[in-house]
C-alpha cells in the first residue's frame, strides 16, 4: 500500500505577471484514513500556491486539488525552464511521502528604466551628460544609447558603445553632445535632443521546445536633453569694450588738451619772466665803474635800483615792489582734502603765508574712490587745469619753470561732485573724495627800497 500523486500536466509555460494554473490529484492506498500536507519544492516555490494546501481522504478515495503558478513581472522571476515539485506528505505514515514533478517555463520580457543627469549643459562647443540605466526585465540584455536631435546640429559619441546587464544589474552610459561651429557674438542658443535606451537584441529568447521566437515587447525610455551653447564673447563683455573705447576716447578729448595746456601756459610764462629780466650793466671802455644801460635807472655799483636785480637773485619778484631773498628758499609741500556730498561743490585750498613766494613745481591729483565729477586746480589767478574726475584715480603734472605763486594768495582745488565713487572697500562712498599735493620752493621776500 502507497499514496499516489499526479500533476495535471506535464509541463507549464507562464509569462511574468500572469497566472497558470494545473491539477494535483492525490489518492489514498492505504487501509486507513489519511491526512495529506501538499507543499511546493523547487524554484517555482516562492511564487506557486496548492488550493487547498490539505486533504483528508478516506481509504481508496481520491481528491484534485488546483495548483496556482503567478511569477512576478520583476527580475526575480527570471526567464527559463524550472522544475516544479509538490511534496505530498502524509500525516500517518510519513515515510510514504511522494512528490510528482513537472517543468515550468517562465517567458522572458524586457523592461529598462533610464535617466539623464544633468539635463542641461552650457558650453562653447560640447556639453558631457550621464545616463543611468537599470535592467528591470528577467532576462539578461545588451543596452545601447540612441541620442538624436531635430535638425542634426549635434554630434554624439556614446562610451561605452554597449553595456550589458543582468536582471536587476545597473550601469552607466556617457553621451557628449557637440556643435559644429562655434558662436563668436550674440545670445545663448539651447539645442534639445533626445536619448533613447534600448536594448542591442534582434532576436528574443528561446521557447521550451528550444526554438527561436520573436523578442518580446520591450519599454525604450525616451530622455530629454538640452545643450546650450554659449557665445565666445558674451554681451557683457561687448559692453565693457564698448565702456573702455569711450574712456580712452575721452582721455584724448579732455585729459591730453590740459596737459598740453598747462606745458603751453608753463611755457608762456617762462618767456614772459625772461622778457621781463633787465639787461646786464656793461663796463666803461677806460674801465671804471660799469654803466646802466640807456633808459634804466642808476643806483649805487653793487646794489639793485629799481630796474636792477643784485647779483645771484632769482629773478622772480615776490610781490609788488619786494624781490626774493637769495638763498631763503626751501623745498616745501601742502596737501588740500577737499570732501563734497552728493550732487554739490566744494573748494579746498592752501593760501601762501606772508611775505613768502611759493614756485610750485609739481601737483598730484588723487581720486582714489573713482569719484565722477569735475576738478578745477588755480593757483593765484591762474587756472592751471579743469579735469573730469572719472578720467583718472592719480594724476600728476611737472613743470621745469616752476608756476609762482605770491604771497598771500592761494592753490585752490573746487570740486563739483556728480556721484561718489567705490573705494577699495567695495562699497559706495557717501561723499566725494579728493587729495591735492602741491609741491615746490618756499622763499622769503624782502621789499625793494
Amino acid at each position: 500500500m502507497t499514496t499516489s500523486a499526479e500533476l495535471g500536466l506535464p509541463a507549464l509555460t507562464v509569462a511574468p505577471g500572469g497566472v497558470a494554473t494545473t491539477t494535483l490529484t492525490v489518492r489514498n492506498d492505504l487501509d486507513i484514513v489519511e491526512a495529506y500536507t501538499l507543499e511546493v519544492v523547487g524554484d517555482c516555490a516562492a511564487w506557486t500556491t496548492v488550493e487547498p494546501a490539505r486533504v483528508s481522504l478516506y481509504p481508496g478515495t481520491s481528491e484534485t486539488v488546483t495548483v496556482r503558478l503567478a511569477p512576478p513581472r520583476s527580475p526575480s522571476a527570471r526567464a527559463g525552464e524550472f522544475p516544479l515539485g509538490i511534496r505530498v506528505l502524509p500525516t500517518e505514515r510519513p515515510d510514504l511521502v511522494t512528490v510528482p514533478e513537472a517543468t515550468v517555463t517562465v517567458t522572458p520580457f524586457h523592461e529598462l528604466q533610464a535617466a539623464l543627469a544633468p539635463r542641461r549643459r552650457r558650453g562653447w562647443l560640447r556639453g558631457r551628460y550621464r545616463t543611468s540605466v537599470r535592467n528591470l526585465g528577467n532576462a539578461p540584455g545588451t543596452i545601447v544609447l540612441t541620442p538624436g536631435q531635430a535638425g542634426e546640429d549635434l554630434r554624439f559619441r556614446v562610451t561605452p558603445e554597449r553595456l550589458r546587464l543582468e536582471p536587476g544589474e545597473s550601469g552607466e552610459l556617457r553621451v557628449q553632445a557637440r556643435r559644429r561651429k562655434l558662436i563668436w557674438f550674440g545670445k545663448p542658443v539651447s539645442w534639445p535632443f533626445e536619448v533613447t535606451a534600448g536594448l542591442a537584441e534582434a532576436a528574443g529568447d528561446k521557447g521550451a521546445d528550444g526554438k527561436s521566437e520573436a523578442a518580446p515587447a520591450t519599454q525604450h525610455p525616451t530622455l530629454d536633453g538640452e545643450f546650450i551653447q554659449l557665445p565666445i564673447l558674451p554681451k557683457w563683455l561687448l559692453a565693457l569694450l564698448a565702456a573702455l573705447l569711450a574712456l580712452l576716447l575721452a582721455w584724448f578729448a579732455l585729459v591730453r588738451p590740459a596737459v598740453r595746456s598747462s606745458a603751453k601756459q608753463a611755457a608762456e610764462q617762462a618767456v614772459a619772466q625772461q622778457s621781463a629780466t633787465p639787461a646786464p650793466t656793461s663796463a666803461a671802455p677806460d674801465g671804471g665803474a660799469p654803466t646802466a644801460p640807456s633808459g634804466g635807472n642808476t643806483g649805487t655799483p653793487g646794489k639793485p635800483g629799481t630796474g636792477q636785480q643784485s647779483p645771484g637773485t632769482t629773478g622772480r619778484g615776490g610781490g609788488p615792489g619786494g624781490l626774493a631773498v637769495p638763498g631763503t628758499g626751501q623745498q616745501s609741500s601742502a596737501t588740500i582734502d577737499v570732501q563734497t556730498a552728493n550732487s554739490a561743490s566744494a573748494t579746498g585750498s592752501y593760501q601762501v603765508p606772508h611775505g613768502k613766494v611759493f614756485d610750485i613745481t609739481d601737483i598730484v591729483v588723487a581720486n582714489f574712490q573713482g569719484d565722477q565729477g569735475l576738478v578745477t586746480i588755480t593757483a593765484g589767478n591762474q587756472t592751471i587745469t579743469t579735469i573730469a574726475l572719472e578720467t583718472f584715480r592719480n594724476q600728476d603734472y611737472h613743470w621745469v619753470t616752476p608756476i609762482q605763486v605770491p604771497e598771500d594768495q592761494a592753490v585752490t582745488a573746487s570740486v563739483t561732485c556728480e556721484t561718489p565713487g567705490t573705494p577699495a572697500s567695495g562699497k559706495q562712498a557717501a561723499a566725494c573724495h579728493e587729495l591735492l599735493n602741491v609741491s615746490g620752493s618756499l622763499s622769503d621776500i624782502r621789499q625793494g627800497n
